[in-house]
């Protein structure tokens, strides 16, 4: 299993960005894929999840203004990021939790938002 994240850049507020998490090594259709992120000094939190079927969760705070979704052809998930925050700053990671409740992370990319 092998989860790829690509796309964090510096970028200023309110500028957007678009994460993607390139996957392989298991049965993409099947599984939710999440997003999280840890800023300095911070317990890595959830940001977004998206289900098997397609449907989306999102942390209160990125409400309306993240959207996550799925290219199950490509075996891939994308996090889009607009009205970018200043405390969105964080290394941003792709989780797979596999059904015996094993979890694969990805290297993380890293985001910064400042003027």
């Amino acid at each position: 299993v092998q989860l790829v994240e690509s796309g964090g850049d510096l970028v200023q507020p309110g500028g957007s960005l678009r994460l993607s998490c390139a996957t392989s090594g298991f049965a993409f259709d099947a599984y939710a894929i999440g997003w999280f992120r840890q800023a300095p000094g911070k317990q890595r939190e959830p940001v977004s999840c998206i289900s098997s079927p397609g449907r989306t969760e999102y942390v209160n705070s990125v409400k309306g203004r993240f959207t996550i979704s799925r290219d199950n052809a490509k075996s891939t998930v994308y996090l889009q990021m607009n009205s970018l925050k200043p405390e969105d700053t964080a290394v941003y990671y792709c989780n797979l939790q596999m059904f015996d409740g094993y979890d694969y992370w990805g290297q993380g990319t890293q985001v910064t938002v400042s003027s």
